[in-house]
């Protein structure tokens, strides 16, 4: 190796100098001991060039990859259809209460007796899950825009949906919460918001656990971009789903901290 080289990198292992000769001779075969090996990588070190020039073709670079990457924000609310700093303000507040709550009792709720008839699917039986929650006659059939099913006389959970009772949703994990609400949101995104939809993801939202992890971030962002969409489909102020569709973009925005899907005050 040249001695400028050898002056900024000094030798860790002591090597006797070989003459020209005997260094040649060296990458004619393997290495026979421990010092023709070191010879042998100093020689190799030595016809390396100081500086190496990549040949690059500069029509590749115009062949660049993009990463799709969803940071847009909620669609404005129509005029009259956004709910005051002051409300957002209120709806935080009551619901960092009931999240506080199910904290402290889920592990009273958590151990209460289950009715016979309440059967919690499988965490990878999302059709289960979407019957579950919502029940047959809105999952089957789900209700046109302006429709709400609202149970029978006689309670049929089967068809109507289990409701989020604190004895269901306090034996829930994190990875079943998180599973849970990607498969309602997913739903959501080609359906209407229906009660017993908007009553799962209020209460899925309440038991999910701060700081969020990536995936949760993306799933709840998601929610609150598809109740913007639909708001600016709604008549008028009167419609009785705004309070909803502003309440879960209110919590998303506000309380988990996606201030830029935030309702602005004017």
């Amino acid at each position: 190796m040249r001695s400028d080289v050898e002056d900024l990198m000094p030798r860790l292992l002591p090597i006797e100098t070989a003459k020209k000769t005997e260094a040649l001779r060296l990458n004619e075969g393997a290495p026979r001991n421990p010092q023709e090996y070191l010879r042998q990588v100093q020689l190799e070190a030595s016809l390396c060039p100081e500086v190496v020039v990549a040949q690059i073709d500069p029509m590749k670079l115009r062949k660049t990859q993009t990463v799709n990457a969803s940071v847009s924000g909620c669609q404005a609310a129509p005029e009259g259809l956004s709910p005051s700093l002051g409300w957002q303000r209120q709806q935080v507040a009551n619901f960092s209460d009931v999240r506080q709550s199910i904290a402290k009792h889920r592990r009273h709720w958590s151990t209460q007796t289950l009715d016979e008839n309440v059967v919690m699917p499988k965490l990878s039986d999302e059709e289960g899950w979407k019957t579950f929650c919502l029940g047959e006659t809105v999952y089957k059939a789900p209700a046109v825009s302006g429709t709400h099913l609202e149970p029978s006389s006689a309670l049929d959970y089967s068809k109507m949906g289990f409701p989020p009772f604190l004895s269901i949703v306090s034996r829930l994990n994190q990875t079943t919460v998180l599973a849970l609400l990607e498969i309602l949101v997913g739903w959501f995104e080609e359906a209407e918001l229906v009660p017993q939809l908007g009553r799962w993801l209020y209460a899925l939202l309440a038991c999910l656990e701060k700081p969020l992890i990536p995936e949760a971030h993306s799933i709840i962002r998601q929610l609150a971009r598809r109740c913007g969409q639909l708001r600016t489909t709604l008549p008028s102020q009167e419609d009785t789903r705004l309070p909803a569709l502003n309440l879960l973009i209110c919590l998303v925005a506000r309380y988990f901290e996606q201030n830029d899907l935030a309702d602005q005050h004017e």
